[in-house]
């Protein structure tokens, strides 16, 4: 095979102070922080920068075999003519695996022609919109009015978004002071209903936010107490010192089916205009729904519920991580740790929209 060379492979290099603008702020380590778009373009601007880049943040401690986990590794360097955009590959050396991955494969980005080059910039533009950024405004973007396609920008959206969840083993439970609320998303149905008049079909949406900490949403089905308890278990700490919600029926049996105390439930009875009640209230949930549905409404106009979690994983992403300087390094890192995402499993009825 050209260019195999045999050996264990050490952490690819970071980008270092040299490569980056001398304004940006950094680490000693050269870890890059508070990267803006012209920084991304300044320091990975080539496909060798971006492959690097990614190496370090999949493979922190070496390169491993993306299959086996092997850290035994060749390195096989195709030559420039070669048509594969993926110049560099490994091969594993495990007698009982000996498959060839590239750092791409099992990612995000795994069988994409689309240079890493685009795909950094793609991320950074998502990433940074805060009311969110529809697949035509990146094609816009990225290739302008006569090249690219939507459907290409509509696919690389939702791979994004795929990396933006964050996994549910990572997910600690939630304490101190804790708002939750539901809200609806949704329009009418195309056709007319019994009565003539068009249905409405609504989703529900739960969020739950830590006072001054993360923000989680969800999907639900309905809001009966067997559901709300379930999330409950699943994200809220039964030491919490407070959980405030509005006067929804549903809560006080959840939190007793989720093991919380009843004198730790907090409520605000919205009906009779009370949305503050000295500490108690649930301002700060509902301004996260205000952009989720500013996002929705201005950005993305319809949208399909078989997709709705992952809109909802990119508004809690850009919420949670809105302060750290870190945010474009870590969700490139989140996207070199997420399994591929096939086209197939994305395809939807166009009549599932809202």
């Amino acid at each position: 095979m050209p260019g195999e060379e045999t050996g264990n492979y050490p952490p690819p290099a970071r980008l270092s102070h040299s490569h980056r603008n001398p304004g940006c702020k950094g680490s000693e380590t050269g870890v890059v922080k508070g990267m803006n778009l012209l920084e991304v373009m300044r320091s990975l601007g080539s496909e060798e920068e971006c492959f690097a880049f990614l190496e370090g943040m999949r493979w922190p401690e070496g390169v491993r075999c993306a299959v086996c986990g092997c850290d035994r590794i060749s390195r096989i360097t195709r030559k420039s003519a070669t048509k594969n955009v993926r110049k560099s590959l490994y091969q594993c050396l495990e007698p009982t695996c000996k498959q060839q991955f590239s750092v791409t494969s099992g990612t995000v980005f795994h069988d994409s022609r689309i240079p890493l080059t685009t795909w950094f910039l793609a991320i950074q533009l998502i990433m940074e919109a805060k009311k969110g950024m529809s697949a035509m405004q990146l094609k816009r973007s990225l290739w302008g009015d006569h090249k690219g396609s939507y459907q290409t920008a509509w696919y690389m959206c939702h791979r994004i978004r795929e990396a933006m969840a964050k996994p549910s083993e990572a997910k600690a439970l939630l304490g101190g002071s804790i708002e939750m609320d539901e809200t609806l998303l949704g329009g009418y149905a195309k056709g007319k209903g019994p009565q003539g008049y068009s249905h409405r079909i609504k989703e529900t949406v739960l969020g739950i936010k830590q006072k001054n900490g993360e923000l989680r949403f969800f999907h639900i089905e309905d809001v009966k107490s067997g559901t709300l308890a379930k999330y409950i278990k699943e994200n809220v700490s039964g030491d919490v010192d407070v959980v405030v919600t509005d006067e929804a029926g549903g809560y006080p049996k959840a939190f007793i089916e989720a093991g919380i105390h009843g004198s730790k439930h907090k409520r605000v009875n919205h009906s009779k205009g009370v949305f503050v009640d000295g500490d108690v209230t649930t301002n700060g949930v509902e301004s996260a729904f205000s952009l989720l549905k500013r996002g929705i409404v201005g950005s993305y106009h319809k949208i399909s519920a078989k997709h709705l979690s992952r809109y909802l994983s990119e508004f809690e992403y850009r919420f949670n991580e809105r302060k750290s300087e870190t945010r474009f390094e870590d969700l490139v890192k989140r996207a070199g740790a997420a399994s591929p995402l096939p086209y197939a499993k994305l395809t939807f009825d166009p009549e599932d929209v809202f």
